[in-house]
């Protein structure tokens, strides 16, 4: 079974889930992300979304595929570029840390550490940006797949709660933590992901 994980440009943005492409969830503040739907045009928030985060920041997700399926995403950003994590009771995300924001794997493909995968490469990333760890907002009431990702899930790939709540809690990866692994899961990973170590080139439209 061939994984890859692709960095995350304009080019294969399509190949998210559907409902994923449209979403401006993070994206946008609430206000703004409610104007968006109203005009029926989330999708190109999305783009133009990603597009400056590109440019300001670089690549701010990854694309999983299975045998050149796409099989699952996450994406990740400094909190300046994510207007939404101001409105959790559990904000602000710390200056030294990016915000994990979401990510997704279809159901037939869960369980196969693959989500643990999808981390470890987005701490590598973040490191080699001189950040010193990831944060996220998560669900402890989760119940079925939504833009916040389930509390429980994030606890068992590593995270730590920083700022409880009984609904939102801000959880946190120490980077020095999830890069310290055992050594043969680190070498299977290094093999795995040796395409995705160098920045990727912004492709022209």
């Amino acid at each position: 079974m061939g994984r890859r994980l692709v960095p995350l440009t304009l080019d294969n943005l399509p190949d998210l889930p559907k409902r994923c492409r449209a979403c401006v969830f993070w994206e946008l503040d609430p206000v703004s992300g409610e104007a968006a739907l109203r005009a029926g045009r989330p999708d190109l928030e999305k783009e133009a979304w990603l597009s400056a985060v590109l440019l300001e920041w670089g690549s701010c997700g990854r694309v999983v595929y299975v045998d050149e399926v796409p099989v699952g995403f996450v994406l990740y950003a400094p909190p300046a570029y994510v207007p939404r994590s101001t409105a959790f009771p559990t904000s602000p995300v710390a200056a030294d840390a990016v915000q994990l924001m979401t990510a997704w794997l279809i159901p037939g493909y869960q369980g196969q550490g693959l989500g643990r995968v999808m981390v470890q490469t987005v701490a590598k990333d973040v490191l080699r940006r001189g950040f010193k760890a990831i944060e996220a907002f998560g669900d402890a009431t989760w119940k079925e797949p939504a833009c916040v990702l389930p509390a429980d899930h994030l606890l068992a790939v590593g995270f730590k709660t920083v700022r409880p709540h009984p609904r939102y809690p801000r959880l946190r990866l120490e980077l020095r933590t999830a890069l310290s692994w055992k050594e043969d899961v680190e070498l299977a990973l290094d093999r795995l992901l040796g395409a995705v170590q160098k920045e990727p080139a912004l492709r022209p439209l």
